[in-house]
């Protein structure tokens, strides 16, 4: 492998987020911005911890999609209202279905993490 590492890795206490990341069926998410059309095909969703420890909030989507020219597009959802403490008013109803994937996609798939074996040299 040819890569050496030491220390002991730490979370940053003062910023808690936790992002999920996954691809979308084709065809499964229009967006619409501006008259234009865009099959989203990426989506990134962010919780941050906003008040110490309560409720995990959803901070923002990010959604990579196939613009009208064919080229990729980047939109970005802000789901935090203007005060931090809770969701924007106004966010379409299949953004919250993207937001429920995120939230539940890794246990819904079955994913689960465990130290592996060390192995002989």
């Amino acid at each position: 492998m040819g890569l050496s590492a030491n220390g002991e890795p730490a979370i940053v206490k003062d910023e808690n987020k936790v992002g999920v990341s996954f691809h979308l069926q084709p065809g499964s998410l229009t967006l619409a911005q501006n008259g234009n059309a865009f099959e989203a095909y990426h989506a990134a969703v962010e919780f941050v911890d906003v008040h110490d420890h309560g409720p995990w909030l959803v901070d923002k989507v990010v959604v990579t999609a196939k613009g009208p020219d064919g080229k990729s597009a980047v939109l970005t959802v802000d789901m935090l209202n203007d005060t931090f403490d809770g969701p924007r008013a106004g966010v379409p109803a299949a953004i919250w279905k993207v937001v429920a994937l995120a939230a539940t996609t890794a246990g819904d798939v079955g994913i689960t993490y465990s130290t592996p074996d060390p192995r002989p040299m």
